[in-house]
């Protein structure tokens, strides 16, 4: 969603959306409790279309970045999407369960019960960034419709081609009652995220999170943020460079770097410094022989954020930092009509350099240098907490201290981004990178109202004999004597 401005969207369009929403919770009051074959019929038919229509979202991506490989919109988008589909559908009669919780003594040998029942909030409403413009859909859909809801989706508007898509093929695959897709500008999105859904997950810029919050607040809308921030990546004197930087170049080349979670920064051990270099480039150099007509690596999304990203290289110059693009081929990317960046490093930049400030989101990368390894966990502990911290090397007490000692949304041990894929970890942030989580049960719980049942037994009268039942006498001392004792 782009920024929010001083636009009105149609009165048309807003009612189109509240009716929309109205339409969704009246049928889902109607349906009562959603039975678990209803919720493994709508993730089939969630899978059904993303198999169907694998080719064209790929075109649709592809033509909305210029240029975007094939392999990689199979693997994220669309092939990352039905996993997190199947691993919801084989797993959500366990979590639909009843969850048992002891009782409190002597009610328990009394016949008191508790339990927890997970029932659907009701409507959810999807915020999905441009980056990964159909994963970001259909990975929290997965969790939304195992947990029984309804679903709204606002699409990106920087993806026109994809969001049309992915408009036409969850009409072409579910009742509006069930998912439907609003699309348009930033008007629409801010309308969207006024609307007073049951949940709302947004995935996106932390400058845009804040309006959204603010609006989602006028409705007391519980909200699910994923988020981004600045990710580093401390590279340990005990680290094997050559598969370090492999590694940490795949991550920041993939999708030219504009990933939430793609390595933002790295910390080097000061001597390391020239070899980190040369190997990020040899690392390059093996993946990416040419850049510009090369269809395996990704273009910048728009002129926007070519500029954007144009602006941190301007101000590195200007301070005299070291600029070492990786341009294996030698070409010539001025003015190219695809919107491509090479791969670039920025040395040793100044701490408050624009590109050690702002989230990159492309493939710009710095390097920052250090002497002992306790500088790394002051510098990470004096920004605002990532969305996730890499660490490389094989040094025990440092990775505890990595884990210990610094805050992100999550961390991966010589390697990076990977732990997004495990369907069976949380995925989300904390503070500025992201509010909530979800993947796997802990979507389904996101998605989910935890009801807290306890059923009193009929045999006695319980608040009696607790020393509850006015008028007080003994029973209700005994029970207060019995609660303070140490």
């Amino acid at each position: 969603m782009n920024a929010p401005q001083q636009v009105v969207i149609s009165p048309d369009a807003e009612q189109k959306m509240q009716e929309a929403l109205k339409h969704q919770r009246e049928s889902y009051l109607a349906e009562g409790f959603v039975s678990l074959d209803v919720r493994k019929d709508r993730i089939d038919r969630a899978i059904d279309i993303l198999v169907r229509h694998a080719e064209r979202i790929s075109d649709a991506l592809n033509e909305d970045f210029v240029c975007r490989p094939r392999s990689v919109n199979m693997m994220t988008d669309v092939a990352g999407s039905i996993g997190s589909l199947k691993h919801c559908k084989k797993h959500m009669a366990k979590w639909m369960k009843p969850e048992k919780r002891p009782t409190l003594f002597p009610l328990n040998l009394l016949g008191g019960r508790s339990h927890i029942e997970y029932q659907p909030k009701g409507v959810v409403g999807i915020v999905a960034p441009w980056n990964f413009p159909v994963s970001m859909v259909f990975q929290p859909l997965a969790g939304i419709l195992s947990a029984g809801n309804r679903a709204m989706v606002k699409p990106s508007e920087f993806t026109p081609i994809t969001s049309d898509l992915i408009a036409e093929i969850i009409a072409e695959g579910f009742d509006p009652a069930e998912v439907t897709t609003v699309t348009g500008g930033p008007e629409v999105g801010q309308a969207f995220t006024s609307l007073p859904f049951d949940h709302m997950i947004f995935t996106g810029a932390t400058s845009i999170a804040r309006h959204v919050l603010a609006s989602a607040a006028r409705n007391l809308v519980p909200v699910t943020l994923e988020l981004g921030g600045k990710s580093p990546v401390v590279i340990s004197r005990s680290a094997d460079l050559e598969q370090a930087l492999e590694r940490i170049m795949l991550g920041k080349t993939l999708n030219a770097g504009q990933i939430c979670l793609a390595p933002d920064y790295l910390l080097v051990p000061e001597e390391k410094l020239d070899e980190v270099v040369s190997l990020a480039t040899k690392a390059v150099g093996a993946m990416y022989p040419t850049l510009l007509a090369n269809d395996d690596y990704t273009a910048v999304i728009n002129e926007r954020h070519n500029a954007r990203l144009s602006s941190y290289l301007a101000d590195a110059a200007e301070r005299g930092h070291r600029i070492v693009p990786i341009n294996p081929a030698n070409e010539n990317f001025e003015g190219n009509a695809a919107g491509k960046i090479p791969p670039t490093l920025i040395v040793s930049p100044d701490v408050d350099a624009k590109c050690m400030q702002e989230e990159i989101f492309g493939p710009l990368l710095p390097i920052r240098t250090y002497k002992d390894f306790e500088e790394t966990i002051t510098h990470i502990n004096a920004n605002p907490r990532p969305l996730a911290a890499y660490y490389f090397g094989k040094d025990a007490a440092e990775e505890e201290a990595i884990l210990k000692r610094t805050t992100s949304g999550g961390v991966c041990i010589n390697d990076v981004i990977m732990h997004i894929m495990q369907e069976d970890m949380p995925f989300g942030g904390v503070g500025p990178s992201g509010m909530g989580s979800y993947h796997g049960v802990e979507g389904f719980k996101t998605f989910s109202h935890a009801k807290s049942v306890y059923s009193q037994t009929t045999r006695f009268n319980v608040g009696k004999l607790a020393g509850l039942l006015p008028p007080y006498g003994k029973a209700t001392e005994t029970s207060i004597k019995s609660a303070l004792k140490k």
